[in-house]
């Protein structure tokens, strides 16, 4: 990314400011390690306003040498990513497992002790920063000596951290999100792609809802054309992204 015009100047400029505000939050509080990625599904580390990695110029993390954000799969096998993937609110790493301020079976199923142990990390704070579009981030502050009052320090701080974490990881998204227009789908074409979701053909969704298989394509075809995307499965993902197709019964 490359800073070319004033807007963008200022973006990054607001970006700067927010991840030194999630550097010192860090340092603050005992946890200076600090990783952030603004996709955990891309390889591509954050930057700031001089082109450079975030992780290189602004945060520090434990061994200096593991330089993660130029592996590009670290986060494939990275136990605290895959976390961020099933917990919307912060957690914290603490006497060798997830925790969370409420019981989370899908967290706490997570093996982390060893990978933690090969990074170094004996207690963190995770922000998983869950964006529109299906985009999510996530902010880990960490520290290389266990913290005995880390589920304390969890409980007084983890909201203004995930809001520290949102906000830097949703600035940076700013400049990164594509310029597709606001788009409102019809009752008609939710309901033929949470059925085309649910594995339904055509004339299945025909017969469910009271239409012709023609129709139902019609909707469908209609729908991708309103969100800028090619075919059945692009429709679904992007639908789905944007809070019109969920896990509620049909």
């Amino acid at each position: 990314m490359t800073a070319t015009t004033g807007e963008d100047h200022e973006r990054l400029a607001r970006v700067m400011d927010l991840a030194l505000a999630v550097r010192d939050l860090g340092a603050e509080i005992g946890l200076p390690y600090v990783a952030a990625s603004a996709d955990i599904s891309s390889p591509e580390p954050m930057l700031g306003s001089d082109g450079l990695p975030l992780a290189e110029t602004t945060f520090q993390w434990l061994d200096a040498g593991l330089r993660y954000w130029r592996d590009r799969a670290f986060a494939l096998r990275a136990p605290f990513i895959l976390a961020a993937r099933y917990a919307a609110e912060p957690f914290f790493y603490h006497q060798g497992r997830f925790c969370s301020w409420r019981p989370l079976a899908k967290l706490e199923a997570i093996p982390v002790a060893e990978a933690a142990q090969d990074f170094g990390v004996a207690a963190a704070i995770i922000a998983p920063t869950y964006l529109t579009g299906g985009v999510i981030g996530a902010v880990v502050w960490a520290s290389d000596s266990p913290l005995p009052d880390l589920p304390v320090l969890y409980a007084a701080r983890a909201d203004q951290m995930h809001g520290a974490a949102l906000r830097l990881v949703s600035a940076y998204r700013d400049g990164l999100a594509d310029d597709a227009p606001l788009v409102r789908l019809t009752k008609r074409e939710i309901q033929c792609l949470k059925w085309a979701a649910a594995g339904k053909t055509d004339a299945d969704i025909g017969q469910i809802i009271g239409i012709s298989g023609p129709t139902v394509r019609f909707h469908v075809q209609n729908a991708a054309l309103k969100l800028r995307v090619a075919g059945r499965a692009q429709a679904i993902h992007r639908a789905t992204g944007l809070g019109y197709l969920g896990s509620a019964a049909f």
